[in-house]
């Protein structure tokens, strides 16, 4: 079996448990699969999710591509490898809850490998993991990210913080000066230490996310709202809008390697409202998000300092 075809293996195994443990929390959501196949190369799997007692709105899409020109945005950072013909495949999950209490929160895996002309075949690992609260907990936030620093640990301990302000960095709104939401781990070119070490790795990522997420969505699930919160919801999701379709390099790449818009468009939320020149009440829960939660921290050190 082909390197490529065992992060196949692994990202479609990958897939299925998540899709499973959705299932086996939330009885009431409706899901829709759906094949699909790329004129130029390859296709992929989408689990579009609606309608849930905990998810409104979601998906876990498996994509698997390949093709004779690498897109633009996939070598901002290997410009030598512009042009190439290439295979791309990944995970990617996004879960937009019912409940304001639950944090929206996006994870994905992904392997990429391109064959300059004339050259040996190159190849590489990316992905991540990053949260979006709306009404945050610190103690889910910490949680969050002590999962995230036990498995990068791991596989070395200059992973987390690398990974972590590589995070903070990404998932940045520049136009409203704030992060999206409080991160998490992000990383790509990932080679180290061979192919099989590096999947262990992306493995081990994609099952933190789905332990981490699922734990903190059943901390908090319960937890009632009011149509004030539930509209303030839908108010901070306009950011995750205008970050995906303003940003995301995985969105962008996706377009561009013509590859399926409503599989790619999955990740937006079902319902969201801008309002002009909102601002939050002084000393309310929405002013906390804004003051505490917006801006990169140390949040594991922050921890420790309020014991």
């Amino acid at each position: 079996m082909g390197v490529a075809n065992q992060a196949r293996e692994v990202f479609l195994d990958l897939q299925e448990n998540l899709k499973d443990r959705l299932l086996s929390i939330d009885s009431k959501i409706s899901i829709k699969q759906d094949g699909w196949t790329r004129e130029e190369g390859g296709g992929g799997r989408t689990w579009a999710f609606s309608n849930g007692e905990l998810i409104e709105k979601g998906g876990i899409n498996f994509s698997d591509v390949y093709g004779e020109h690498l897109p633009e945005t996939a070598t901002l950072n290997r410009p030598e490898i512009a042009g190439s013909s290439f295979r791309a495949m990944g995970v990617s999950v996004v879960f937009h809850p019912e409940n304001p209490h639950v944090p929206t929160s996006h994870a994905n895996v992904r392997y990429f490998e391109a064959t300059p002309t004339g050259r040996e075949k190159v190849w590489w690992f990316g992905g991540g993991f990053d949260l979006t609260p709306y009404y945050p907990v610190l103690d889910d936030v910490v949680f969050w990210h002590q999962q995230a620093k036990n498995t990068c640990d791991l596989f070395g301990m200059e992973l987390y913080p690398k990974f972590k302000k590589w995070c903070d960095d990404y998932f940045f709104l520049p136009h409203r000066n704030e992060t999206r939401g409080v991160g998490g781990i992000f990383f790509d070119d990932y080679s180290k230490e061979g192919f099989g070490r590096s999947l262990e790795f992306v493995k081990a990522v994609g099952n933190t996310f789905g332990d981490s997420f699922f734990e903190i969505a059943d901390r908090r699930r319960k937890k009632s709202y009011d149509h004030h919160q539930k509209t303030f919801q839908k108010y901070r999701r306009g950011r995750y809008v205008e970050f995906n379709l303003v940003y995301d390099r995985g969105t962008h790449f996706g377009l561009q390697s013509k590859g399926r818009t409503e599989s790619i468009l999955m990740s937006m939320p079902p319902s969201v409202d801008w309002i002009y020149e909102w601002k939050p009440k002084t000393g309310s829960k929405e002013q906390f998000l804004y003051d505490h939660f917006l801006s990169p921290k140390d949040w594991l050190e922050l921890e420790n300092s309020s014991q």
